[in-house]
């Protein structure tokens, strides 16, 4: 059973949600406006929010960046919008997963069954008792906490999960598919949702693909994190 937020101005949609929820056994709460959205998870405990784009009172996609302000509840955004540029932007902008409309019920209890086992196990397999350092970064599995050269990374769960994974097997070319099945709990995905992720999380490392420090893909293989070239020789002049 979860704590279900609908935020979805179609009533028949709306009405359609909340039956097909409510008899999966959840506590769902709905609202028709993304003002009323924030009030709501402001005041109380959601364990996931579906989110529809097309609201009357605020874009969807301003809507996700305001909620990403005050809480990290994981959200799935519905959306007729289907361009890969439209899509990449809603997971940048703090997306968990998306669905475009139209959708099956049974389409959505898979995504969120998978978007709540993520959140529940924090990602991936149990976090290591040590702390983890690769370079300079620092990676404590435990407190869910991150430094480079000192300093702490502002990161969102699903960077922290996916950057725990890698600094847990530093020099090892992990593949997409076990990435998808450690990280975001999926036996099936596109590469589209990694790469994102790995954008995302390359900007707040200070890096960019063209020119990587700590995080590498190998084209067709995987990805793999390791310390930057300098810093892997220590006794080099």
């Amino acid at each position: 059973m979860a704590r279900v937020l609908v935020v979805e101005d179609d009533q028949f949609v709306r009405s359609a949600l909340i039956r097909h929820l409510t008899d999966a056994s959840h506590l769902v709460r709905s609202v028709g406006t993304a003002l009323e959205a924030l009030r709501e998870v402001a005041h109380l405990p959601f364990d996931v929010v579906i989110l529809d784009l097309g609201l009357p009172d605020l874009d969807g996609s301003e809507a996700l960046k305001m909620l990403r302000g005050i809480t990290d509840v994981p959200v799935i955004v519905a959306t007729a919008r289907d361009d890969e540029a439209e899509i990449v932007r809603l997971l940048n902008a703090g997306a968990d997963d998306y669905l475009t409309k139209p959708f099956s019920v049974e389409h959505l209890s898979a995504r969120m069954a998978a978007v709540l086992r993520r959140a529940r196990t924090g990602g991936g397999e149990a976090p290591a008792p040590t702390v983890l350092r690769v370079g300079g970064l620092t990676v404590d599995p435990l407190r869910r906490h991150a430094e480079l050269d000192g300093t702490r990374l502002d990161l969102t769960r699903r960077e922290f999960d996916l950057l725990a994974f890698l600094a847990g097997r530093p020099g090892v070319v992990v593949p997409r598919k076990e990435l998808l099945a450690e990280v975001w709990q999926q036996s099936y995905g596109d590469d589209q949702t990694i790469d994102v992720h790995l954008s995302w999380l390359r900007r707040k490392l200070g890096e960019t693909a063209a020119r990587p420090r700590y995080l590498h893909t190998l084209r067709g293989v995987g990805v793999k994190l390791e310390p930057p070239v300098a810093e892997s020789s220590p006794g080099a002049p």
